[in-house]
């Protein structure tokens, strides 16, 4: 059985790989400021960000160190049924792809919330503000306290104390305030575009690692036989019931559960929404939802088989980490401890660093659009009767951005205080789809009056709220908050339709929206912009970048079970992504430019 001492762990170079991956993410953000002209460019990109790269953007965006953490100790523990789970975004990407996608775009509009206002009224923002925005705080601060809990521990520095400025702080709290001041920095000078930008090389930096965990685990788990007598050996040895649905699973009422939260989730979601309004066109906005739609179903797969593998490498994770809450939860990580050299340890962190801070900086660009556009701006033309310049707005939006941050760090170091992030997480997470629901419901029917938003939102959260209290059915404590909140929003949301009045005034704005979402958005061909090419070339460069480090720690002294070499197949792969696409982006602006003079 595999012990302690053959797993590797972090030395000098790995705290390298997660340099670097700092600084490229900075200097993203410089990169990304340059394109910021307006609170347009900074808030939706102007509109110009290519489909593929907002794809990635979304895509990576849906991952954090929960997906390698948490869910990975799901996968050990349950098996096949972890692939039902954690694909199913595949379906609600589909369904975005048929039905939401176009209507976000035709929704035009500047900022997510600004949605609620065109839908409902600017009250249902201002309620969605309070209600909504706050929690999404507490949100990106949870992120980066399970964030770090994994980072300070796979570098070792966890439990050590650090003085700064005569004040003792440790290495867990210090990882929280540097983590979550790169994350402000990169966001505060970029914008949107930074946002999308550093998502983007962070999907370079998860896919590259998901796509070398595979074949990794496989073979050694065939014990040199090859990836198939790898799989052969799962099924072989894994544990009774392991390809079979158990426990909550195997529940169709928690499926049902399931399933209804994924498709709101990733349909409604505000960093989404906010996506699908950076492309140039609603067929853009189509491709990119497909594009998420393939690489949540074959993504999740890469790194789902290779933890179930753990199961049989690693058949007692409890022994060999008998001081962690949940062993299990450390089984991805176990496997790339065991199996990568230096050098792609470094790069196994920095990919989990990439998820979880392409997932916080979502939320954070979009919650600080709704703070500068939908809040600040309505108060100043109220209370001065002025509308703020352009330039005001943006200095605005980066002042709000330091804010929201700081508080994002404040949170995380507060949440140890509260019982941990678990314990935490389940004090508001589980209420979320009352706040959902009214959007979905509101996009799929118009005719309701400007306070059904409100009404069905309050309702969903009184009634879930009056459940937990009484106790009731808490050992399906989530199955009983989708359903209740879900059958609740519904029911108050079609029964105030009954008071919709087309004649009435204050539904203008209601039948303008209608309008709207019948008007499609297709961007004319002779407004081609080539910038976004530069994108590409971006990524072309960092792949050179990572690729070319990879490839010199091929020198790097290791030990049988993680020789050196993969660092140079990682390396040499990167080099070929590289040259590919500075090659293709190169060639493409000009193929256009040819077309275009055809034409004419």
């Amino acid at each position: 059985m595999t012990d302690l001492s053959q797993l590797n762990t972090a030395n000098l170079l790995d705290y390298g790989m997660v340099g670097l991956y700092f600084a490229i993410i900075i200097w993203v953000g410089i990169y990304a400021a340059g394109k910021n002209k307006s609170t347009e460019d900074f808030f939706k990109g102007g509109g110009k960000v290519p489909w593929l790269v907002a794809g990635l953007s979304n895509w990576v965006s849906g991952f954090s160190a929960f997906m390698f953490v948490a869910a990975a100790g799901f996968t050990y523990n349950y098996g096949v049924g972890a692939i039902l789970i954690f694909t199913s975004a595949f379906w609600a990407y589909l369904l975005g792809y048929w039905f939401f996608a176009a209507r976000w775009r035709r929704a035009r509009i500047a900022t997510p919330l600004e949605f609620l206002t065109r839908r409902f009224s600017p009250s249902t923002t201002y309620y969605y503000s309070v209600t909504a925005v706050i929690p999404q705080i507490v949100g990106i601060g949870q992120g980066l306290y399970i964030l770090c809990i994994f980072v300070a521990t796979a570098l070792g520095f966890a439990d050590r104390t650090f003085e700064i400025g005569g004040i003792a702080i440790s290495g867990f709290q210090l990882s929280i305030v540097v983590t979550g001041l790169v994350m402000m920095v990169y966001t505060v000078i970029g914008g949107l575009w930074a946002a999308v930008l550093s998502d983007a090389v962070q999907s370079v930096i998860i896919i590259t690692m998901t796509v070398l965990i595979f074949p990794v685990s496989f073979s050694y788990l065939g014990e040199g036989h090859g990836i198939l007598a790898g799989l052969e050996r799962l099924i072989n040895e894994a544990p009774a019931g392991y390809f079979r649905l158990s426990g909550d699973l195997a529940s169709p009422l928690f499926l049902v559960s399931y399933f209804l939260n994924v498709i709101i989730g990733y349909n409604v979601s505000w960093a989404l929404v906010q996506r699908y309004h950076s492309v140039p066109d609603e067929r853009d906005a189509r491709k990119m939802a497909m594009l998420c739609a393939v690489l949540s179903l074959v993504g999740p797969l890469l790194w789902i088989l290779p933890v179930m593998a753990s199961r049989v490498i690693f058949p007692d994770m409890q022994a060999l980490w008998p001081s962690f809450a949940v062993p299990a939860e450390a089984s991805f990580v176990s496997l790339a401890l065991l199996l990568l050299p230096h050098g792609l340890i470094g790069f196994v962190i920095s990919a989990i660093l990439s998820a979880t801070l392409g997932q916080a900086n979502d939320a954070f660009n979009w919650l600080t659009a709704t703070l500068t556009k939908d809040i600040y701006v309505p108060l100043q033309k109220r209370l001065a009767n002025r509308i703020p310049s352009d330039r005001h707005q943006l200095m605005a939006a980066r002042s709000m951005m330091f804010v929201v941050g700081v508080l994002g760090i404040i949170v995380a170091l507060l949440i140890p205080k509260a019982g941990g992030a678990f314990a935490f997480a389940l004090e508001y997470y589980s209420l979320t789809a009352a706040f959902s629901m009214p959007v979905v419901l509101g996009m799929v029917y118009t005719r309701t009056p400007w306070w059904s938003g409100i009404a069905s939102c309050s309702a969903a959260i009184a009634v879930a709220l009056a459940l937990m209290m009484a106790g009731a059915w808490n050992e399906h404590a989530f199955v009983r908050n989708m359903i209740s909140e879900s059958v609740v929003a519904t029911a108050v949301f079609f029964g105030s339709a009954l008071f919709f009045r087309k004649e009435d005034v204050r539904n203008e704005h209601v039948l303008a929206l209608e309008r709207d979402l019948e008007r499609p958005i297709l961007a004319a061909a002779e407004k081609f912009d080539p910038s976004g090419f530069h994108v590409y070339r971006l990524l072309g460069r960092v792949c050179l970048v990572l690729g070319g480090v990879l490839t010199v720690c091929l020198a790097v002294p290791s030990g049988p079970v993680s020789p050196s070499w993969i660092n140079l197949v990682m390396g040499v792969f990167l080099l070929l992504l590289g040259g590919i696409i500075l090659n293709r982006s190169r060639e493409r602006p000009a193929t256009v430019a040819s077309q275009s003079a055809e034409g004419e």
